[in-house]
C-alpha cells in the first residue's frame, strides 16, 4: 500500500508535526509512506518537494500573498486565516506523478493549493483535520461563532459586517468544490473536531470518522526530574507548573490571560512557573509567582526533558483540537490540568492522569493546579498519564487504526 501524506511543512509546527508522526508512524509498520510538502525543512529523504527550482522559490512567499487580501480587514482578529486562492501550484501534478493508492491531506494551507484543485486528485482522498479551516470560510477557529453550521458571513475572525464577505464566498466556493470530489473521507483528529466537521455546511453529506495522530513514545519517556532540571538550570527544591505554545503570551486562543487569572488565585507556595515557545516580553506580564522564560524549542528531545523537568502542565486553551502538548506532556508522565474543551477530553481523563477544569473556568483551573500538585497519589497520575498515552495514542497503536481504515476504504472504491 502507498500512502501519500499532502503537508505545507514536514516539521514546522504541530500540525506539520503531527503529519510527520504518523508518516513515520506507517512507515514503522511497513507502510510505503511519503510525504508531500511545499517547503522542505527536515533531510528525510521520504519527504518531497515540487520539482521546479521556481516552485521552491514561489513556495517561500506564498503564505505571505496568500494572505495578503486578508490584511485589507483592517478589525480583524489575531486568529489565523487562510484563503487558499493563490493559482499556479504544481501540487496536484505532483500528486498524480506519485500515484499513491490514499492521498492523505493534513495541513495544507499557507497557499498550498487552491481548494478547488482538489477535485482533480485520482486517488482516494483522507483529509485529516487539524484544526477547522476545512470547513469554514477561512478561520482556523471560529471563536465560537458557530456560522460554519450553516453559512459563514459577516466573519468575526474578519471583524466583518457584511453578510456576504469574503468567508460566505470562499465557504461556498468549498462546497461547490467538496461536491466534485468522488472519494473523500473527513477524519477528526478528536472528537470535537469530527462532530464539529459533521455539523458543517460543507461536510454534512461526506464520511466523517474520528482517529487521532499518533506519538512515538520511546522519544517522548519520563526522565529522570532532577537530571533534566539541572540541564534546564531549574530549582531542584521547587513544585514546577508549566506553559507553554507558539506565542504563548500573544496568541490569545492559547489562554495566557487565563492562566494568569488562575495562578493568582493559588495558595500554595514553594512554586515556581516556566512559560516555554517565547522569550520574556519587553513589558511581562506581573505573576505571582517567579517565572521564567525558555525560547522557541525545535527539538523533540528538548522537548522531553522540560516535560521531564516540571510537576504539571497547564494548557488553557480557549479553543482546541488534539493538543501535540497535551500528548507529550503525559507521555513523558506529567499530568496535564486543562479546560473541558475541544480535544482535550480525549487524552486527559478527571482526575486520573490529571484535571479537566470547567470551561473558561479560571478558578476551577487554579483548583485543578492545586489538586495535581497537592496529591497524595502523585506517582500514581504521573503513571495513569503514561498508561493512557501507550494504551491509545502510541504510535504502533495509532498507525495499524489507520492501516485497517486505509485497507477498508480501498476495498470499497
Amino acid at each position: 500500500m502507498r500512502v501519500l501524506i499532502v503537508s505545507t511543512y514536514d516539521i514546522a509546527g504541530g500540525a506539520s508535526r503531527s503529519s510527520y508522526r504518523l508518516h513515520q508512524s506507517l512507515l514503522s509498520e511497513g507502510i510505503d509512506s511519503h510525504i508531500l510538502v511545499q517547503k522542505k525543512l527536515s533531510n528525510d529523504h521520504s519527504v518531497v518537494e515540487v520539482d521546479s527550482k521556481l516552485e521552491r522559490k514561489f513556495a517561500e512567499i506564498r503564505p505571505f500573498i496568500d494572505y495578503f487580501p486578508v490584511r485589507f480587514y483592517k478589525k480583524r482578529t489575531d486568529t489565523l486565516f487562510s484563503p487558499a486562492y493563490f493559482p499556479f501550484s504544481s501540487i496536484i501534478k505532483k500528486i498524480n506523478e506519485i500515484n499513491p493508492d490514499v492521498v492523505h491531506l493534513q495541513w495544507i494551507s499557507g497557499g498550498m493549493l487552491k481548494i478547488k484543485d482538489l477535485a482533480n486528485i485520482k486517488a482516494p482522498i483522507v483529509w485529516g483535520l487539524n484544526d477547522m479551516w476545512s470547513f469554514t470560510g477561512g478561520c482556523h477557529y471560529d471563536e465560537h461563532c458557530g456560522r460554519y453550521q450553516k453559512s459563514c458571513g459577516k466573519c468575526k475572525v474578519l471583524g466583518s459586517s457584511k453578510e456576504k464577505d469574503w468567508s460566505y464566498r470562499l465557504q461556498k466556493q468549498k462546497q461547490k468544490s467538496y461536491s466534485k470530489i468522488k472519494n473523500l473521507t473527513v477524519v477528526g483528529h478528536s472528537k470535537w473536531l469530527a462532530d464539529c466537521a459533521r455539523n458543517s455546511s460543507v461536510f454534512k453529506d461526506k464520511n466523517v470518522v474520528n482517529m487521532p495522530t499518533p506519538i512515538d513514545i520511546k522519544r517522548f519517556e519520563p526522565l529522570d526530574k532532577n537530571f533534566c532540571r539541572g540541564i534546564f538550570n531549574l530549582p531542584k527544591n521547587k513544585k514546577l507548573i508549566l506553559f507553554g505554545a507558539m506565542g504563548p503570551t500573544s496568541d490569545k486562543r492559547k489562554g495566557f490571560i487565563e492562566l494568569s487569572e488562575a495562578i493568582d488565585m493559588l495558595d500554595i507556595d514553594n512554586v515556581e512557573l516556566i512559560i516555554f515557545g517565547s522569550g520574556k516580553p519587553k513589558v511581562p506580564t506581573e505573576l505571582k509567582f517567579k517565572t521564567h522564560y525558555i525560547s522557541r524549542i525545535n527539538d523533540d528531545i528538548s522537548l522531553q526533558i522540560l516535560y521531564s523537568a516540571v510537576d504539571v502542565m497547564i494548557v488553557p486553551s480557549i479553543q482546541e483540537n488534539l493538543s501535540n502538548i497535551i500528548l507529550e506532556s503525559l507521555s513523558c508522565a506529567t499530568p496535564v490540568v486543562a479546560f473541558d474543551i475541544g480535544g482535550n477530553g480525549d487524552m486527559v481523563k478527571h482526575k486520573y492522569n490529571g484535571y479537566l477544569a470547567k470551561a473558561f473556568d479560571t478558578s476551577d483551573l487554579s483548583v485543578g493546579i492545586e489538586w495535581i500538585i497537592n496529591n497524595s497519589d502523585y506517582e500514581q497520575i504521573c503513571l495513569n498519564s503514561r498508561k493512557k498515552i501507550k494504551e491509545e495514542f502510541s504510535n504502533k497503536v495509532v498507525a495499524n487504526k489507520y492501516i485497517n481504515f486505509y485497507s477498508q476504504l480501498l476495498k470499497s472504491s
